[in-house]
């Protein structure tokens, strides 16, 4: 059965002055979750939040809080970013040595897992991880800044990820550069859900629901969920 399309705004792109008003927006905007993009400077080359900043907006909503990690190593900060009101935790494949140990340390803090490729890793990156994740986020910009543009060459991507997961419960998240534009192409070919920044938060508080909604039905018509 087709999942329905989950968007995702990205806080990377709210106002951090009033964060949690803003998370209060797009919850009140119709996101389905809320994705929570940390990084360290070290992994990426830009530093947003940490544990703490997580554990203040927890109270503002109670979506789902899809926290993405761009940090290396990750391990050592997997429990506090769970204690701190992470309902799945995602982290790249690419920032260490043992995948399955950091996916272990998720799933021993009862919270849901996810594995991350950047534009360049291919998709047989997670062919002996697929067992035991939860969700898979594929990067369509290169991780570390907003408001970057879609690279059009993961699409193929998507759909050979799609296809190893096959009949699986498994999340098929794509990140970057989503716009009414893009979201039918990752749909089609088998995403099901849409982290968005820049597009969301554009034009304030009163624009975030038509944002919302233009890249949902976006991405429905693609797949033909809308006739």
């Amino acid at each position: 059965m087709t999942r329905p399309i989950r968007i995702a705004p990205s806080i990377l792109s709210a106002d951090f002055a009033k964060l949690g008003e803003e998370v209060r927006a797009i919850d009140a905007a119709g996101a389905d979750w809320i994705h929570c993009d940390v990084m360290d400077g070290h992994f990426v080359p830009n530093i947003t939040f940490g544990p703490d900043v997580l554990k203040a907006i927890r109270p503002h909503t109670k979506k789902f809080f899809d926290v993405h990690l761009m940090i290396a190593p990750v391990d050592p900060y997997v429990e506090a970013f769970a204690k701190a009101g992470a309902d799945l935790i995602s982290f790249h494949v690419e920032a260490g040595p043992h995948p399955h140990r950091t996916l272990q340390a998720i799933k021993a803090q009862g919270k849901q897992a996810g594995i991350v490729l950047n534009p360049g890793t291919p998709a047989s990156a997670v062919e002996a991880l697929i067992q035991d994740v939860d969700l898979i986020l594929l990067m369509t910009v290169n991780p570390g800044f907003g408001g970057q543009s879609f690279i059009h060459s993961v699409v193929e991507k998507v759909s050979q990820v799609k296809a190893l997961i096959g009949d699986r419960p498994i999340t098929l998240e794509i990140d970057g550069g989503v716009t009414p534009e893009t979201a039918p192409l990752v749909a089609k070919a088998g995403a099901d859900t849409l982290v968005a920044g820049s597009a969301v938060f554009k034009g304030g508080p009163s624009a975030y629901a038509g944002n919302i909604e233009a890249i949902r039905k976006a991405a429905e018509a693609a797949r033909g969920d809308w006739v």
